[in-house]
């Protein structure tokens, strides 16, 4: 007679947060569970809002594809761009269109478009850089000089602020006029604070490396010409990056549907987290004021607030701040460290157009405004113009960007004193003196992490104090990166670890 087979141990490992990292670690962990046929794993995806996705939001009026949050992910990481296919959106992927690829920075009141080949702090080619007239001679003179300066001697962990590294090499009008509201596009940061390795660590490599940075641009066009790759746009390299035909929202729906039964619940909130020695498990005390949609619920049925989850791994996906408040008892320097991660504040404005009332010949995909022009907006895309189908026939969407960690005051407007701000600024840049045929806010309080000197150093510490509990895990824009492929490779990297050490856990 057969000895009985031993019954493995059931495994929850329980998500929270339901935006494009909670989502992908979800999605990471229901496959691998799918492809090694283990049932006895439970996973648990917990969103407090009533919808999933977090800042991936699309929306359709009147003909309009409307992004809320990002509009595009760029292919160079290859996270989104692999998830995308995993899921089955490869055929809906869009390119930016092949035209009037360049971008514009706003001096004087006029827009000027960014130099061929100039990318975020340098420039790769001589002859766009000396007759463009986003710079002074002056300033020309000044950032020309970068290539006889030598290498800054190694201090302080080998970091530095944007706006020091970017005077120190280039000068002040380089950070005033380029660097500034480039970067600002990006991060919405203060280049006082952020921390130049923690972002753009190239171009600390570049000096260590080659000593000058333009040089070192130099030398990667000169290969990138004897490679045949074309680097024929200003500004960022639209050629990287991508959209869907149907909007952001269609990667984010698509993970949502992936999911296996009862593995969302929707308007849950976690209220309090506290861990179990003896058991070595997470339990989750849910808000007695939240109960799910009824969208997707439990075993059980519906969730009842004030319940209580145990789960054996626990993925926090969420800001720095939220999962602060949540370790606060399990362990206080942690929750300090989180805490301790600034955020911006930042709103999308939509707004819609008959393109007979637009004079500006919309020849790029849009603008960056230098904080010292003291205008309202941070930057505005084209959308209509960057991507196909985001407008119908004779008309145009323009999207502006209002607040930041500079311009805070922005974001406190109430909506339509916010709107009337973006409409004098597109009037006087564009020309534009017809009210729009809409507009639409979009506003993401305290959503975008800030970098600032000595994070690394801080996401270092707080993965210190994670060692001392295997089971946690943390993902979002917070850590490692603020982009949509680096909140999708968090996710992703926290569900794996989770899972070898919950495997290891049953091994031993």
């Amino acid at each position: 007679m057969n000895a009985p087979q031993q019954t493995r141990p059931r495994r929850r490992i329980t998500i929270v947060g339901g935006g494009i990292s909670g989502l992908a670690a979800a999605h990471q962990l229901t496959q691998q569970h799918a492809r090694s046929h283990d049932s006895t794993l439970e996973v648990l995806l917990l969103e407090a809002s009533a919808r999933p996705g977090g800042t991936v939001r699309t929306c359709n009026r009147d003909g309009f594809l409307l992004e809320g949050g990002p509009d595009a992910f760029i292919s160079e990481k290859p996270e989104a761009l692999e998830l995308a296919r995993q899921l089955g959106l490869e055929p809906h992927l869009l390119q930016t269109n092949e035209a009037h690829r360049r971008s514009f920075i706003v001096r004087g009141g006029r827009l000027r478009p960014v130099p061929e080949g100039f990318h975020l702090l340098a420039p790769s080619r001589f002859w766009p850089f000396v007759t463009t007239d986003i710079f002074s001679w002056a300033g020309k003179a000044r950032m020309s000089l970068e290539l006889f300066l030598p290498r800054r001697s190694v201090v302080n962990g080998d970091d530095e602020s944007l706006a020091e590294f970017v005077r120190r090499r280039f000068g002040r009008e380089a950070l005033e006029r380029m660097a500034q509201p480039m970067v600002g596009g990006i991060y919405t940061a203060d280049p006082e604070q952020l921390s130049l390795r923690a972002t753009m660590p190239r171009f600390l490599d570049m000096e260590r490396a080659e000593r000058s940075i333009i040089r070192a641009m130099w030398q990667t066009r000169r290969r990138a010409t004897d490679a045949g790759e074309s680097r024929s746009t200003s500004g960022a390299r639209y050629s990287l990056f991508l959209s869907f035909d149907g909007g952001m929202q269609m990667l984010t729906d698509r993970l949502v549907a992936a999911l296996p039964p009862n593995t969302l619940r929707l308007n849950t909130k976690v209220a309090a987290i506290s861990f179990n020695q003896q058991t070595q498990q997470w339990n989750l005390r849910l808000d007695a004021n939240k109960t799910t949609d009824g969208t997707q619920t439990s075993e059980n049925g519906a969730t009842h607030g004030g319940e209580t989850i145990a789960t054996d791994g626990l993925c926090l996906a969420l800001p720095a701040y939220a999962s602060a408040q949540l370790l606060g008892g399990v362990e206080a320097q942690l929750a300090a460290e989180l805490a301790a991660i600034p955020y911006a504040s930042t709103a999308t404005v939509n707004l819609a157009f008959r393109r007979a009332d637009i004079p500006h010949p919309l020849d790029g995909f849009g603008f960056v405004v230098p904080f010292i022009e003291r205008r309202k907006v941070i930057a505005c895309t084209f959308s209509s113009v960057k991507f196909s189908g985001r407008a119908p026939a004779g008309y145009a969407l323009m999207r502006a960007f209002v607040g930041g960690a500079l311009q805070p005051e922005m974001y406190a407007l109430d909506e339509d004193e916010m709107i009337a701000a973006v409409r004098a600024d597109l009037g006087a840049l564009l020309g534009i003196e017809s009210a729009p045929l809409f507009a639409h806010v979009e506003r993401w309080p305290r959503s975008m992490a800030q970098y600032h000197l000595g994070h690394l150093a801080r996401v270092a510490r707080i993965r210190e104090h994670l060692q001392n509990f295997p089971t946690l895990q943390l993902a979002g824009n917070a850590y490692g990166g603020a982009g949509l492929p680096d909140c999708i490779r968090s996710g992703h990297a926290a569900a794996t670890e989770l899972l070898q050490t919950l495997s290891s856990v049953i091994q031993t």
